[in-house]
């Protein structure tokens, strides 16, 4: 429109020749057909509908590229995790005034670190009995963690201390203490790195002789993020995770951080065994009997169990 007012005010007055009216009627009412149609045009893809686009051409509303693609179709990429259950071969007994973090097989024996301030330790566990065999507690102030054996040595987490303390796997004389940022929940070690989770969707791997990070993974259940991911155990290729208040176990891909299991540990306790005893946690992996031992923050009894087909 300026610039047809600037041309209109160059123009030098003229003697207007007969029928001039009918024929600026005629330009006024084409350029309100012009502008009308440009409207129509602008509106459309708010208030109209689009116009069918013809075989063979582009939508009017075609995927960006780079711009991701819509929910539901992500989903239809994402694989479901496999569905399995507990199958229990037998119980056990369980020290009621262990708040299990930590639980790791080896030897024929179990080894358990259990947590809150005051009153974490690391423990030696007949399995066949349930019985305390050897125990060292940490400092008052320190709320133990997550547990894993590294050669002849096991590697403690704290909560929020911000430090990992080092044990001899034989005579739990305290070694070393690392440090490291943020909160320690789960640990464990697949023979060639260090796996620890900090109570979000991620897995950082760490070094087992420095403790210091070499990597990270996120973790994704059904294409969304899984949190809360608290005690782990290295089988494998794999990570099994308890999932921090629920009761269930994933078996994780830390090349993906795809879950490719859902393992469903619900109603294991029953009756009085459910007074006092809070969520599941701990696993712990026998490779000679390839069985599971699970048990739980306070649980009178400890499980050896199978992953089976529901």
């Amino acid at each position: 429109m300026g610039r047809t007012r600037r041309a209109k005010q160059a123009r030098p007055p003229a003697t207007v020749p007969a029928g001039s009216g009918s024929s600026r009627r005629w330009i006024v009412a084409a350029v309100a057909v012009v502008l009308v149609g440009s409207g129509a045009a602008l509106l459309r893809p708010w208030g109209g509908a689009p116009e069918s686009p013809a075989a063979g051409s582009t939508p009017r509303f075609a995927e960006v590229p780079g711009v991701p693609a819509a929910p539901a179709r992500r989903a239809a990429a994402v694989q479901a995790p496999r569905r399995l259950r507990v199958e229990v071969l037998r119980a056990l007994s369980h020290e009621r005034d262990a708040y299990t973090q930590g639980l790791l097989w080896w030897n024929g024996q179990l080894f358990e670190s259990t947590g809150r301030e005051g009153e974490s330790s690391l423990r030696r566990i007949d399995p066949e009995t349930g019985a305390v065999e050897q125990r060292i507690d940490i400092p008052a102030q320190y709320f133990g963690e997550g547990l894993a054996r590294v050669d002849e040595r096991f590697i403690m987490l704290t909560w929020r201390g911000e430090r990992a303390f080092v044990f001899d796997r034989d005579s739990f004389a305290e070694l070393d203490t690392y440090r490291y940022r943020g909160e320690g929940w789960g640990l464990c070690y697949d023979g060639d790195r260090l796996v620890m989770s900090d109570g979000s969707d991620l897995l950082t791997f760490r070094d087992p002789a420095t403790f210091e990070p070499t990597g990270e993974r996120r973790v994704q259940m059904d294409g969304r993020p899984l949190s809360r991911l608290n005690e782990l155990e290295c089988v494998g290729d794999a990570v099994y995770a308890n999932v921090w208040e629920e009761d269930y176990i994933v078996r994780i891909d830390p090349d993906t951080g795809q879950v490719t299991e859902h393992i469903d540990a619900a109603g294991l306790l029953s009756g009085d065994d459910l007074v006092g005893a809070e969520v599941l946690n701990g696993i712990a992996y026998d490779p000679e009997a390839d069985t599971f031992y699970i048990t739980g923050k306070w649980w009178p009894k400890m499980f050896e169990v199978r992953f089976v087909e529901e």
